[in-house]
Parts: structure tokens; C-alpha cells; sequence
């Protein structure tokens, strides 16, 4: 039986085995058939906020589809829902389904959050009516987008939130009144509730024994957390693989997979190290500069390179697209302002479709229509090999997972 081989650059627990039984449309085998095989995509999910198509629409997505199967929108409850039953469901929805036709795992961000609350919840007049309000929320918008969003971040920053006190809302008062498991439950439990198949994550930047306290507490408590989501904001410099790997081992001992959800790398100068908050560093400008620009690629490199060869992780996030509009306003894109490449776009592009990739290959069925598929985990197409796998129908489509041997059979018109 001929075989399809995945790159010897892929992590082995990147990797699975399909057989490939290929039956003509009267289901009989197409024997000693030459065909041609190529990846789709990606089971790991390399993602990048979508916030940009937004905003600005889809024209010149290309560059950032070539790259990512997973995006991040924005459902900041204060941004979302500025006044009081005017929402911008609209808009997200569309562009949600946008994605998803293109074959990008969305994702909403956040469910409950201290931070970008809407003025308005200020005034509603007391803690009961803040998580009456809460919960309806919640409720609500895993509802109107379970057809397109599979995925939120239910709650964020919770290790912070009964105590955040960098500006007034609505929200941190209830989670000091009510405690942190409360309100880790009412999210978890309503975003539940309102789509039973929804990916649940708890996200946070505070990577300390606290969180996972936190999150300890929390599954001794019986909320059913399906991820954990781990912020890694660089802008002070890369941690090393030394550092985020002795975080990424402390939260995989429970089990679940964990979500590498706000990574970012700057181009530029590095951020001193006496900032505490990243959000109180001001400057009036952060330009881009070729050094900048070296250390942020070879930075990036390690850095996936860590995380793409643990197996307790299943995503990489990377926060910002284009320095046009990056948080902070710190050049921390993979493209410049002028939509041009910084070199972090070519090493992304070459882990992503090269060595962790299975290349398109031809290859020949045996006397029962078999070939073996070991590939990177993902989604391929097969196809008679005078068409190629672009003009595949979408019959031909099949499955390569994590760790697994399995078997497929795909009829082909021929």
C-alpha cells in the first residue's frame, strides 16, 4: 500500500493515520488509480483576531486566510451594546459567517469581563439588577450566534476582577460582592445553557498559583471548563521556551487543553520592565525598525515552535494582525501599517503551510482502491490525479486525526 507522508519537521503528536478506500460512484473500488492528496487545513488552531473585519470589512483578506483557521471577534459588552437594546449583532454575525464559510473557527470574546463595560449598566440601580442583566446578556449572544460561533471565552481576567480597580464598572463590584466562583458559574452555566455544544474557556493574564487556584476551585465546584486559556503578551520581550514552558506544564496537569489566547511580539523597542500595567505605557510613537522586526520573527519562531511540540497545547492566538491599529499602539503586526510582510508573516507562512504541512503528493491505489495517509491532523482532499484536489468535489473530503489510525471510504466520479 502507498503512502502519503507527513513532514519529518511536524511533532509526531501532530500527526495521524488515515487508510483511504476509494470506491467509484457505483461503490466499487477504483483500483491501481492515480490520485492527488493535499492538506486543507489545520486540526491545531493557528488563529489571530478578526477585529479588523469588523470594522473595516473582509476586502484583502487573503494574506491573513493564508495563515489562520481560527479568528477572535470582539463582544466587549460596552462596544456591543453601547446603549441600552442597540447591539452590534449585526455586523458580527455577518462577519462571523463570513469566516466560517471560509473555513475559520470563530471564536467570541468575552462573555463576562470587568473591563469595556457599557456606561449605561452603571445605573441600573444595584448588584441583583447588574447580574439579572449579566446573565440575560450572557444568555443571549450564545444564543443569536450558536450558528456561526462554536467557541467564547466565557470569562476573563478573573484572578483581578473582585479587585480591579483601574477604573469604575459595574461588574467588579458584583464579583466582590458574589466572589469569584459565582461569577465564574453564572458564566459558564448561562453561555451552557443557551448552547449546549459551545467550547467553554476561562482566559487570563495572571499566570500564577493564583489562577490556577482559581480554576482549581472552580472544577472541585462542578463547573465544566473546556479549555483554559493562557495570555502570553510580550511586549517587554520574549520569556523564553524555559519560562512559558514551565506555565504551559502547571496548567496541562488538569487535563484539559489549554489555549494559547493573546500572544503578541513587538518590532519596535521593547517595553521597559518596570511597567506593571502594560496598558500604562504611553508614548507618542512606536515605530517598526529592521532590528525590531529580526527579534520579533526569531522570537515568534521559538515560541510556536515551544507550543506546537506540547501536547496539552491545541491553539496559538496571535493578537494583532497589522500595526494599523494594534493594541497599544505598539508595532506588534505581522504586516506593517502599509499591509506590507514583516519577516514574523514569512516564518508564520513557513511553519504553518511548510514544515508543519503535508505536502500535495500523487499517489496509487493498490488492487482494493487503498492508500495510507500520514499526515499532519487536518483536513485533506483527494482527487483523480489529472484533476487535482482544487477541483475536488465535496465528496472528496476527508479527516486525519491526532494520534489516531483510522479509515475512510471517499467515492470519486471518475
Amino acid at each position: 500500500m502507498e503512502v502519503v507522508a507527513s513532514p519529518t519537521s511536524a511533532p509526531v503528536h501532530r500527526t495521524g493515520s488515515t487508510v483511504l478506500t476509494l470506491v467509484g460512484l457505483d461503490g466499487s473500488p477504483l483500483a491501481d488509480r492515480e490520485v492527488s492528496v493535499e492538506q486543507r487545513s489545520h486540526a491545531f488552531g493557528f488563529g489571530n483576531i478578526g477585529f479588523d473585519f469588523v470594522e473595516r470589512g473582509v476586502g484583502g483578506a487573503a494574506p491573513w486566510l493564508r495563515l489562520f483557521n481560527q479568528a477572535t471577534l470582539p463582544f466587549y459588552w460596552g462596544t456591543f451594546e453601547p446603549q441600552r437594546g442597540r447591539t452590534r449583532a449585526e455586523r458580527l454575525h455577518d462577519t462571523a459567517a463570513w469566516l466560517t464559510e471560509h473555513g475559520v473557527r470563530v471564536k467570541g470574546h468575552p462573555l463576562v469581563w470587568h473591563t469595556v463595560q457599557p456606561d449605561w449598566l452603571m445605573e441600573v440601580g444595584g448588584d441583583d439588577e447588574v447580574e439579572r442583566l449579566l446573565r440575560s446578556h450572557v444568555r443571549e449572544v450564545v444564543a443569536r450566534f450558536s450558528d456561526v460561533i462554536p467557541l467564547w471565552d466565557a470569562i476573563n481576567e478573573t484572578v483581578i476582577m473582585p479587585v480591579f480597580a483601574n477604573g469604575d464598572n459595574a461588574i467588579t463590584p458584583l464579583a466582590a460582592a458574589r466572589g469569584r466562583q459565582y461569577l465564574i458559574r453564572l458564566a459558564f452555566e448561562e453561555a451552557r445553557a443557551a448552547n449546549p455544544d459551545a467550547t467553554l474557556v476561562i482566559n487570563d493574564f495572571d499566570l500564577s498559583p493564583e489562577y490556577e487556584r482559581v480554576i482549581e476551585e472552580a472544577l472541585d465546584g462542578g463547573v465544566r471548563i473546556d479549555a483554559i486559556g493562557l495570555q502570553t503578551h510580550m511586549h517587554q520581550g520574549y520569556r523564553g521556551e524555559d519560562e512559558i514552558l514551565s506555565i504551559v506544564d502547571r496548567f496541562a496537569r488538569f487535563g484539559l487543553p489549554l489555549q494559547l489566547t493573546e500572544t503578541t511580539f513587538v518590532s519596535g523597542h521593547l517595553m521597559p520592565p518596570e511597567i506593571e500595567d502594560l496598558n500604562d505605557y504611553q508614548v507618542e510613537s512606536w515605530p517598526t525598525t529592521p532590528e525590531g522586526e529580526a527579534r520579533q520573527a526569531d522570537d515568534l519562531e521559538r515560541h510556536y515552535r515551544s507550543l506546537f511540540g506540547h501536547p496539552a497545547v491545541e491553539s496559538i492566538t496571535y493578537w494583532g494582525f497589522s500595526d494599523a491599529g494594534a493594541w497599544l499602539g505598539a508595532p506588534s503586526g505581522l504586516v506593517r501599517a502599509d499591509g506590507s510582510p514583516k519577516p514574523s508573516y514569512g516564518v508564520l507562512e513557513r511553519l504553518i503551510r511548510g514544515d508543519w504541512w503535508t505536502a500535495p503528493t500523487r499517489v496509487r491505489t493498490d488492487e482494493a482502491g487503498r492508500f495510507r495517509v500520514e499526515g499532519v491532523a487536518g483536513s485533506y482532499a483527494v482527487a483523480p490525479a489529472h484533476r487535482g484536489p482544487a477541483e475536488a468535489e465535496p465528496g472528496a473530503g476527508f479527516e486525519v486525526r491526532r494520534g489516531e489510525e483510522s479509515a475512510a471510504i471517499v467515492a470519486l466520479a471518475v
